[in-house]
């Protein structure tokens, strides 16, 4: 079945401006979404399959009539002039067709600093995107996968050990918290890990073709940390490319522990710098591990989006489990798939907490009785 075309337009080819971004498909509450985002303007917007069929089809290669017709052979129905009328009219008005006007292009980089002293923002980087890229160039020969896993699989080993030790750990750990000096050692130490964390994010993001939008310190006194911005990494077609950006935080955040753990293997173990060393260790493996925490605003829960192809879960979660608790029938009307997913992780979230909690109260209560 053909779908119409607008009265005199069927051999029209229209065309999206280069650059427009179109998302995966993502579960929205009950719905499936893709993203649109003009990287010019900034705007973004959502729009469903059957639209994003259509839009994303505008390539200047296919004519009207024949999108039409395979719109039809893809949902079984007649597409009609007013429909047509619409999505262009729609897309028109947000200047997003080639040869239309041009979008009014997004503001440039914000202040150099917004906010006040005990709360603010400041820019550090001119362009953070070619920062990153020249960073990316200089890290390339390490990205390459067999090198990766090579460190992967080395991580892992370190975790394993540090895990056998956990209970001397803790006790390094308790010993470092009366000793100013070396504290403050360590804490700072955690600040550069925090920075290289955000920076590996960055350099992930150009390694799997996304853009750096903005790099700088954000601080809410005393807190004060590294920021980066990735503009375009949820737009991405592969979902492996998503993982790697939002996990690779953490991954940094293990390797910068790498040369400490080989440090602290190598001391006697009377040597009290090793004590030092094993309460670093201890800080940054859960510094990196809680932050694959599936909650947000951890790096874990993007994780858990991409790989899952779902936007706004903690959000959607709670408004299912609202839903189901007051309507049952209405909360039947979301698709299994949207059931399954808000309510096991409503539930998983929910059990995640309190064992964190849990395990908070288990090492405090430890530290205090060693």
């Amino acid at each position: 079945m053909s779908a119409a075309a607008p009265s005199g337009a069927a051999d029209h080819r229209p065309a999206l401006r280069p650059g427009i971004l179109l998302s995966p498909p993502l579960l929205n509450g009950p719905s499936v979404v893709h993203l649109v985002k003009d990287p010019v303007s900034g705007a973004s917007f959502e729009i469903g399959p059957k639209e994003y069929f259509l839009v994303s089809r505008l390539d200047g290669s296919r004519s009207l009539a024949e999108i039409g017709e395979a719109y039809g052979e893809a949902f079984g129905r007649r597409l009609g002039e007013r429909n047509w009328q619409q999505l262009l009219g729609l897309l028109g008005a947000r200047r997003l067709l080639a040869g239309g006007p041009a979008p009014e292009p997004a503001a440039g980089p914000g202040p150099q600093r917004t906010g006040g002293l005990l709360r603010g923002t400041l820019r550090l980087v001119a362009d953070a995107d070619a920062t990153t890229a020249r960073l990316h160039r200089f890290l390339r020969p390490v990205l390459r996968p067999v090198v990766l896993g090579v460190l992967i699989l080395v991580c892992v080993g370190m975790e394993g050990v540090l895990a056998s030790a956990a209970g001397e750990l803790l006790e390094d750990l308790w010993w470092l918290l009366s000793r100013p000096v070396p504290l403050l050692a360590v804490a700072t130490l955690l600040w550069l890990s925090t920075a290289l964390h955000e920076f590996a994010h960055g350099i992930a993001a150009r390694h799997v073709g996304g853009r750096v939008g903005e790099i700088g310190l954000r601080w809410r006194l005393p807190v004060a940390i590294m920021y980066c911005t990735v503009d375009n990494y949820r737009y991405l077609e592969r979902r492996r490319r998503q993982l790697a950006v939002a996990g690779a935080g953490a991954f940094a955040n293990l390797l910068f522990l790498l040369p400490f753990f080989g440090w602290w293997t190598a001391l006697p173990a009377a040597d009290p710098t090793g004590r030092v060393l094993g309460a670093l260790l201890l800080l940054g493996s859960a510094q990196a591990l809680v932050n694959l925490v599936p909650l947000p605003p951890l790096d874990g829960y993007a994780l858990l989006g991409h790989a899952l192809r779902v936007t706004r879960l903690a959000p959607a979660s709670a408004a299912y489990l609202r839903l189901r608790l007051r309507d049952r029938a209405a909360a039947a009307a979301y698709p299994p798939r949207a059931r399954r997913l808000y309510l096991g992780y409503g539930i998983g979230s929910a059990v995640l907490v309190l064992l964190l909690a849990g395990g908070a109260a288990a090492v405090v209560t430890y530290a205090v009785r060693s």
